[in-house]
């Protein structure tokens, strides 16, 4: 009897972009978890952020099923990636295996995770700070990548994350980063939504920037872009931005 083909392609640098922005596009995700009691699979959805990085994160309440799962055993799955018109099975969709770390008060990531949470999720204002709230950030393992039919590859976690010196730099001076931006550009906001193509919304805003590219936000739209090669500093993401947004199409 004959091998079987595989169904998996070689992953190049295409399908590890398409994973990327299916992750770090998503606004939401159905979680995976493994129930303490019972040991069977618990899905359910949470909001999605991601850090600096690109590593996602979840606010989530210690009510919840799936907080309890993580406490008790952190290996997750995250699915991501929207169906449109026709078969939903024709579109791109990423099923991304973590490690999950909680994130509470204190802990030297809070600040910065709460602050790019709330940059994406305004609405999450409303009870981000409740005591009985805390972030997991997830760290990816590996992933499995649909591209569509015909199109499957298997990604590891480093694919997903942003390999850069940088990180640390333009977290701290994200928000300055921006208003810089807004401030030579106020409208480049529409510019960007512009040049993306962007589904007729009301106004957009930038709401997250990293070495690796910059996220826009409409409603209940969310736009992720990615840079041909990664930003060395502040500045540079400022320059790739406003080429971007100005640049003639």
């Amino acid at each position: 009897m004959k091998d079987q083909p595989s169904p998996l392609r070689e992953t190049d640098d295409e399908a590890r972009k398409l994973a990327r922005v299916l992750l770090r596009s998503a606004r939401y995700a159905a979680i995976a978890v493994l129930d303490p009691e019972t040991g069977f699979p618990f899905a359910s959805r949470v909001l999605l952020a991601t850090d600096i990085d690109g590593a996602p994160v979840i606010l989530v309440s210690r009510l919840s099923a799936h907080t309890k799962a993580l406490t008790s055993d952190p290996r997750a799955s995250l699915l991501t990636g929207e169906p449109g018109k026709g078969d939903p099975l024709a579109h791109g969709r990423l099923t991304t295996q973590c490690l999950a770390t909680p994130i509470e008060r204190g802990h030297v990531l809070y600040e910065r995770i709460r602050t790019r949470f709330l940059d994406r999720h305004e609405k999450a204002k409303l009870y981000i700070d409740f005591p009985d709230f805390l972030f997991f950030r997830l760290e990816p393992e590996q992933a499995s990548l649909n591209g569509g039919f015909g199109r499957a590859y298997l990604l590891e976690g480093r694919d997903l994350i942003i390999q850069s010196p940088a990180n640390e730099e333009v977290a701290a001076k994200a928000d300055e980063t921006v208003q810089d931006l807004i401030g030579r550009h106020p409208d480049i906001a529409e510019r960007l939504a512009t040049r993306l193509r962007a589904p007729e919304s009301g106004s957009w805003r930038i709401c997250g920037i990293d070495p690796a590219g910059f996220d826009i936000v409409s409603g209940d739209f969310l736009l992720r872009y990615e840079f041909e090669t990664l930003a060395v500093d502040s500045d540079h993401i400022c320059s790739n931005i406003s080429k971007i947004a100005y640049s003639i199409p």
